[in-house]
């Protein structure tokens, strides 16, 4: 059996999520169990080079996990051919000269989401790597937890009979950052760099609903700033002007009606941080990040509305735990090993940066909707 090297740059390692997830809990979680096993047999091990904007936390990084390659400029991390693949987990409002560069270098793009903070540049992206002729994919994480692989694997298997509704609720309180601090960077309630919920979430939102139920035909959103001051890294108060909670009703293919809550100012009253409720004629579902539970048409109770009474029954024990019946890896690492052989041997790989498109179109309509107080319904791209 042979191995060989990839080289890899990551840009945006430094970040919360470029850090753990893609570099710790990814490559370097790839190349620990030995690489990518491609169809001939071979492994591939990925060779990073972490790309940022500060040379000490980088520095750092490096030392921490035993890395040489690093640097503070893109182009010349981007000019080195032993170098395939251009990764992006920067700022949002980074991103899109960074991805363009590493496609005028000949770089396989592979990036999170958003792609962009417009539709415009987001499809813009799409149609010039596709004429560069470089393999592209977006980071579509949701769809590999063990919760919603499950509940694919119910829809796949007819459980639902004809799906009704879908009811998502994902959030968390995010503290100000004046006496805790906060748990996520400064920047996301920044509007003017790329902030907001709407912008950060209903991209994921999207891929979801299009990946499981079907296309997005509508939508309807209200996005509010509930929290106007915040306080940054440094302890300094400033003004947040991106939006930090979002009410969306999406109306998808075959009359399937979405409504999902998304929130960083909700404090947290259900099993997991993010739950999707899916409502059939044949049976529903409440599907989270690791468990999925069910309750058949065969096996529904008859409750009787009586608010004279306490309740005597516990409605959640009424339900049955879907069983694992499967090893569930990290998502975010499955995801890289899948995109590895995309590129290397032609795998299939569906979430390109055309589906980051998609996602943005929805993120833009959900905010014009709210501006205007509107639907809005979704043209095809």
């Amino acid at each position: 059996m042979t191995t060989r090297t990839l080289g890899v740059v990551l840009n945006g390692v430094t970040g919360r999520m470029g850090y753990r997830q893609h570099l710790v809990r990814s490559v370097l979680a790839i190349n620990e169990q030995g690489g990518v096993t491609l169809g001939s047999g071979e492994r591939v091990l990925i060779d990073p080079v972490l790309v940022g904007r500060n040379e000490g936390r980088l520095a750092d990084i490096a030392t921490r996990h035993g890395l040489t390659k690093w640097t503070t400029d893109l182009d010349a991390a981007l000019s080195d051919p032993g170098c395939e693949i251009y990764f992006d987990s920067q700022v949002t409002s980074a991103r899109v000269p960074a991805v363009l560069a590493a496609i005028a270098a000949g770089k396989h793009i592979y990036t999170e989401k958003p792609t962009a903070e417009t539709l415009a540049d987001a499809l813009m992206l799409a149609e010039k790597a596709t004429a560069a002729g470089v393999k592209h994919g977006v980071v579509q994480d949701k769809l590999f937890l063990p919760g919603l692989r499950k509940l694919k694997r119910l829809i796949d298997g007819g459980f639902f009979g004809r799906i009704l509704s879908v009811r998502g609720e994902f959030g968390y309180w995010v503290f100000e950052g004046d006496w805790q601090p906060a748990q996520r960077p400064s920047w996301n309630y920044r509007s003017e760099d790329g902030g907001g919920i709407v912008l950060d979430m209903f991209p994921h939102w999207t891929y979801v609903m299009e990946n499981l139920f079907g296309p997005v035909e509508a939508v309807t959103a209200r996005a509010v700033t509930h929290l106007p001051q915040r306080w940054d890294e440094n302890g300094q108060e400033y003004k947040a002007t991106a939006d930090d909670a979002a009410y969306g009703i999406f109306e998808l293919a075959d009359g399937i009606i979405a409504q999902i809550n998304s929130s960083w100012d909700v404090r947290v009253n259900r099993d997991e941080l993010v739950e999707f409720q899916v409502d059939g004629t044949e049976g529903s579902a409440v599907a989270g990040l690791r468990r999925c539970r069910i309750q058949h048409r065969s096996a529904t109770p008859k409750p009787v509305w009586n608010p004279d009474l306490p309740a005597t029954e516990s409605f959640r024990d009424q339900w049955q735990e879907v069983p694992d019946n499967e090893e569930f890896d990290n998502g975010f690492k499955v995801q890289w090993e899948l995109f590895v052989r995309h590129v290397l041997e032609d795998g299939p790989f569906p979430h390109d940066l055309a589906s980051g498109a998609r996602g943005v179109q929805v993120a833009e309509l959900g905010l014009r909707s709210s501006a205007e107080g509107r639907r809005l319904e979704v043209p095809p791209l």
